[in-house]
């Protein structure tokens, strides 16, 4: 490597440019065989440092979200269900609630792809360029709990208030104390109008306040501001992970 080549990759490197350091000496060959002029060249430069950019940015967002696993709309089977309305979710699927900070609830039994379809929906968030993060209704109330006892329960609700989208999996599945309402509460409250969240839970409305300490005036208010801007979807069928042992 000469003088003017170690000058280039070190002037790359710090102007963060690593796809233009990778691939320059490929790109000018190529462009020397074939002709390129020099715009060409820099097109070819530009477009694969700014698809760099792009990968990296998706891959942070996809970390962030802390997604159990990767699922998409493709690998749902619609055959499963007994009752799902296919328009409506794909059309929930081009994320046109997102800008207008509206909510979607999934609504339906153990088993039948609430949370696959809640994660599907997070991943596609991230890959259109928003930020989003999935967690379970226990999960932010315990670790509200701990936050409150270590005094950084601001620090807290604030990771769980600024992502675009906020998937609160598995509501109504265990109970939850007076704090736990509270704290989802206001989880809820703070993200009304300033961010889109998720819930999938196999709680009908009516029964709501059994999840939150059987306070029907919190229920009340809570459901008031997440059914403003919402859509729900109810899916009805047996649970997928027993098909096996309903097939033997």
């Amino acid at each position: 490597m000469g003088m003017t080549e170690a000058l280039l990759q070190t002037n790359l490197k710090r102007l963060q440019l690593p796809y233009f350091a990778d691939h320059h000496s490929a790109l000018m060959a190529q462009a020397g065989r074939e002709s390129w002029s020099h715009g060409r060249l820099l097109e070819h430069l530009v477009d694969g440092e700014v698809a760099r950019r792009d990968a990296a940015l998706i891959e942070r967002r996809l970390k962030a979200a802390r997604l159990p696993g990767i699922k998409t709309l493709d690998g749902f089977d619609w055959s499963w269900p007994k009752r799902i309305n296919r328009a409506q979710l794909q059309q929930v699927f081009r994320l046109d609630f997102l800008p207008q900070h509206g909510n979607l609830i999934l609504l339906g039994g153990v088993g039948v792809g609430k949370t696959h379809l809640a994660i599907a929906l997070a991943h596609t968030a991230c890959l259109k360029g928003r930020t989003a993060l999935f967690t379970s209704a226990v999960d932010i109330v315990n670790t509200l709990a701990a936050a409150q006892a270590t005094g950084g329960i601001k620090r807290e609700m604030a990771r769980l208030l600024k992502p675009s989208l906020l998937v609160v999996d598995e509501l109504g599945y265990l109970p939850i104390d007076k704090f736990g309402a509270d704290a989802l509460f206001q989880v809820i409250s703070q993200r009304y109008e300033r961010g889109s969240t998720i819930i999938t839970t196999n709680r009908a409305f009516k029964n709501w306040p059994e999840i939150f300490n059987n306070d029907s005036t919190l229920t009340s208010a809570l459901l008031d501001r997440l059914l403003h801007h919402a859509e729900s979807i109810v899916i009805e069928g047996r649970s997928y992970r027993m098909r096996d042992q309903s097939d033997s």
